[in-house]
């Protein structure tokens, strides 16, 4: 794909980010659905499209370890050493994620740039993120200036497509912006690896 094409492509993913709309994009890994993490409606509105239940969480993406920082309470050191040291996509789990509590039920939940959306959240309070190895979606991430949801393109229970043609039509057609299907040739086809932190410095292997 032409540089002036890839431009014209991201031009359009942001609009529709910044519109609180979700997107079909692919990650380094495998096809995702995508939507600003900061804004709980988005998020809940890719929830419904995969027909899952919002009591789970999402992993998120973001540019670089600055960006991280600023959604997580305490990075324990050893993630430090983790990120530089990785050469394969690797999703981490941090503790203590910056968010507002969920809401009341029938109440409007409060989102700002600052806070993840609260459906974005473990249970325990905890949050994947991993740092893309994928120029389009570093650049992405970092013209939005706020993490990225990426969750797998498929519905609950159902296989994750690895390719675009594996898409089933119902997720195609509930987004609200598709990225251009050439631009796959920079993902694996593979699932990120999961390791979770714990603040005292534990780690724990989710999926290798």
């Amino acid at each position: 794909m032409h540089a002036k094409e890839k431009a014209e492509v991201l031009a359009q993913a942001l609009k529709v980010l910044r519109e609180g709309g979700v997107i079909l994009y692919p990650t380094d890994t495998v096809w995702g659905l995508g939507c600003d993490a900061t804004n709980p409606e988005a998020v809940a509105r890719i929830y419904q499209i995969k027909h899952r239940s919002d009591s789970k969480s999402v992993v998120l993406l973001a540019n670089d370890m600055d960006m991280v920082a600023r959604y997580i309470h305490q990075i324990p050191d050893v993630a430090i050493d983790l990120v530089e040291v990785n050469d394969k996509p690797m999703t981490i789990v941090y503790p203590g994620a910056i968010t507002y509590p969920a809401p009341a039920e029938g109440a409007e939940a409060k989102f700002d740039r600052y806070h993840l959306a609260y459906n974005t959240v473990a249970e325990d309070g905890s949050v994947g993120i991993r740092i893309p190895l994928n120029d389009f979606c570093i650049e992405m991430v970092s013209k939005l200036a706020r993490p990225l949801v990426s969750t797998s393109a498929n519905i609950s229970g159902e296989e994750t497509p690895r390719k675009f043609v594996d898409i089933p039509e119902e997720i195609r057609n509930a987004v609200d912006f598709i990225v251009d299907p050439r631009l796959e040739a920079a993902s694996t086809g593979s699932a990120s690896q999961i390791i979770k932190l714990e603040v005292d410095g534990r780690v724990k292997i989710i999926r290798a």
